[in-house]
């Protein structure tokens, strides 16, 4: 049963649509997760699917919350990160597009989703979308306010398999015309035996199918990439700290060209 037009969709007891960590963080970049969680408010009945379809691929990004986490307090930076399933809304989406409130998402029916009427729709923007991109801007806006440009960086998980073909891609860096971080972010993660890098891979950020990287850094000019990294390799504490370090790394040669001094105490 879906929640009255007139009721919130979040209840008082519950977190809300979006966490801030370090906020007073001293190095001037920031960091986003739009899948950070697998939620789903209460009002809304887990969608009507399985809660293990919630824990799969689907229903958030695995890992990238910790991977986030660990980032942001490497380099004293603060990071946003959602507080809902991307089933609810995406918060990666377009509002109004088909893949911003999914019917279907890789062959799982959302029976939550089917029908959702325009009021429905706009609640879930509203209460939660909404929020989370304000908080985003929020964020920058200190940052500019300080008289230092931001680095936007976008944490992300992809499949190890999509469609039978095996993903080799340890990490994928995506940006769309301007390459002035994301490139030399790539050649500093390919200086490492061992890993394959995608440029623009699994996804492109050509193609213009996310939402939040060119609506905040694209849109302000900002030194920017959204890093995807495999799911498989974050499944575990050990796997997040080995690969978000090797992240760390990489961007904090990135940040020294840039002539960015990290204020963090792991770099």
């Amino acid at each position: 049963m879906r929640p009255s037009l007139t009721e919130p969709l979040l209840a008082s007891d519950e977190p809300g649509p979006y966490r801030v960590v370090n906020p007073q963080g001293r190095t001037p970049m920031l960091f986003t997760c739009d899948h950070a969680s697998h939620a789903v408010p209460q009002s809304l009945g887990g969608l009507g699917i399985e809660p293990r379809d919630l824990t799969r691929h689907i229903g958030w990004d695995p890992g990238a919350e910790e991977v986030t986490l660990r980032l942001s307090e490497r380099f004293d930076a603060p990071a946003i990160l959602s507080g809902y399933s991307r089933l609810v809304i995406d918060c990666n989406r377009r509002p109004g597009s088909a893949t911003s409130i999914p019917e279907v998402s890789d062959r799982t029916i959302v029976p939550g989703n089917i029908g959702l009427g325009p009021a429905d729709a706009e609640r879930r923007v509203e209460s939660l979308f909404r929020p989370y991109h304000q908080a985003i801007a929020d964020a920058l806006d200190t940052i500019e306010e300080k008289g230092r440009k931001p680095v936007y960086v976008a944490i992300h998980t992809f499949t190890p398999e999509l469609a039978g073909f095996r993903r080799p891609w340890h990490f994928g860096v995506l940006w769309d015309d301007d390459p002035r971080f994301a490139r030399p972010l790539i050649e500093s993660l390919r200086r490492h035996p061992g890993l394959c890098i995608g440029d623009n891979q699994p996804y492109s950020g050509r193609d213009h199918f996310d939402f939040s990287q060119g609506h905040h850094a694209t849109s302000r000019g900002l030194p920017t990439a959204l890093v995807e990294i495999r799911s498989d390799l974050v499944r575990d504490d050990p796997g997040v700290a080995r690969y978000a370090d090797l992240l760390g790394a990489a961007l904090q040669h990135v940040l020294a060209t840039f002539g960015l001094q990290s204020e963090g105490n792991g770099c």
